[in-house]
Formats: C-alpha cells, sequence, structure tokens
C-alpha cells in the first residue's frame, strides 16, 4: 500500500463531497492533511471525522479566491511542518446555466474560484518544493473540459484552464522533480450532485456510461493518491480522466 507518512498534503474544497474523501484517503495513507474550504462547518466535519479515526488533519476556513488568505496559510503551515508537499486543487463550484443566464459576476466567480485559487495555491507552495526538491500538485480539471457540454459553458472553459495550466507547470516546474498531473472526473455520486438531479435522475446519467455506473468518491481519492505517489514519478503534464468509459480519447 502506498504510504504518505510524514507528508504534508493540502487540499483544497475539503468541507464536503470529493474534497472530503481526498482528504479521508490521503490522512489513512499516513499523511498530515491541511484542509481547506469557504464552509466552515462542513470543514470542522471533515476534521473531525479524519482526527475521529486517527488521523492528522489542520484546517483553514476561508474562500480560495482570497490570495492572501492562501499566502498566510501556506506561511503558517511551512512555519509548523516545513512545508506542503502535496497539492490538490480540488476547490470548485459547479452551475449549469446556459450562455444567456451567465451573467459577469457569475463568470468571474467561476474563474476566480477554479483558476485564481489554483494558480495562487500553485505559487504559494512552489517555492518549498523547489527548495526540497521534491513535489506534486494534482489539479482536478472534469470530463467536460475534455468533452463540452450543452450547459455550463464558464464552468467548462474555468475546467479548461486548468489543463492548462497543467501542462504549463509540469514543463516549467520539471527540473525541480515536481510532478503536475490533472484528474478529469466523469460522473460521481455527491450530494451536491444529488441535491441537483436526484437518484432517478443520476440512474439515467449511469445507463450512458460504459461500465453502467458513476463512481464512487473514494476512487477518484485513489487515482489523486497513485499521481501523488512515488510511483507515479515519472508522470508529468498528463490527464487522468477516471469516467467509467464516458468520454475516450487518444493520442
Amino acid at each position: 500500500m502506498v504510504s504518505f507518512a510524514g507528508k504534508t498534503v493540502l487540499i483544497t474544497g475539503a468541507a464536503s463531497g470529493m474534497g472530503r474523501a481526498h482528504a479521508h484517503h490521503f490522512a489513512k495513507l499516513g499523511a498530515h492533511v491541511v484542509i481547506q474550504d469557504i464552509d466552515p462547518k462542513g470543514l470542522g466535519e471533515t476534521r473531525a471525522m479524519i482526527t475521529d479515526a486517527g488521523g492528522a488533519a489542520t484546517s483553514f476556513p476561508f474562500d480560495i479566491a482570497d490570495v492572501a488568505a492562501i499566502d498566510r496559510t501556506v506561511a503558517e503551515v511551512t512555519s509548523q511542518r516545513g512545508g506542503i508537499d502535496i497539492l490538490v486543487n480540488n476547490a470548485g463550484i459547479g452551475i449549469d446555466k446556459v450562455i444567456e443566464d451567465i451573467d459577469q459576476a457569475a463568470f468571474d466567480r467561476m474563474i476566480n474560484v477554479h483558476v485564481k485559487g489554483s494558480f495562487f495555491c500553485g505559487r504559494a507552495v512552489v517555492p518549498g518544493m523547489k527548495q526540497r526538491g521534491w513535489g506534486r500538485i494534482i489539479n482536478v480539471s472534469s470530463r467536460w473540459a475534455q468533452a463540452g457540454h450543452h450547459m455550463a459553458s464558464d464552468y467548462i472553459a474555468a475546467k479548461g484552464a486548468i489543463l492548462g495550466l497543467t501542462k504549463a507547470w509540469a514543463k516549467e516546474l520539471a527540473p525541480w522533480n515536481i510532478t503536475v498531473n490533472a484528474i478529469a472526473p466523469g460522473g460521481v455520486w455527491s450530494q451536491m450532485v444529488l441535491d441537483n438531479l436526484g437518484e432517478e435522475g443520476v440512474r439515467a446519467e449511469e445507463r450512458e456510461v460504459p461500465l453502467g455506473r458513476w463512481a464512487q468518491p473514494e476512487e477518484i481519492s485513489a487515482t489523486l493518491a497513485f499521481l501523488a505517489s512515488d510511483e507515479a514519478s515519472f508522470i508529468t503534464g498528463q490527464v487522468v480522466s477516471p469516467n467509467g468509459g464516458k468520454t475516450i480519447v487518444g493520442f
């Protein structure tokens, strides 16, 4: 089994859903997990779940688009633990709207959360990774950024930008043994999706997937853990899409 003992992992958007699953998974594998979210209540629940299971977690509630808060958090963690070894840029929002219904405020918020938040988290952790000569950055994109969708073009634009960051950073940071990859999940069971689609809606979507189902959050977490591990040390600048065959992209 992969071990992250002695590693510090920063996971953004960890108050619920996939972010909570990722935090729990890395903690089970021995990492000290630093978790961020704008929702302090949910973040506290994630931290309690980890510590009650014997894991180690530190929580920082703030808006991921707040660059000063990002810098303060990374500075504090660096002072206490020596730095961030692994960054998982998971924080995100998703609202399905047609183009006419996306106003400037909604567009700006989408870009700020996904792109600005990911970029400045990366900027904050990279100096320490360079100094140590080792690091892992994993950006969470979406299957829709690869295949498009009939709605949510602002969301797709933001997730597409994350793929661009991944490729650029992979080339820029490779000399310091820092790998940068992205995951582009397909459908994943979560409370947010159930609230939007309902169980019958999810079941209908599942029938369009070759494997006949959506993923559980823990399956996406396992993909993240692999990309962060030494077993994936020669993988960088890549997009891994755990989607059950819904989108199949070749090179």
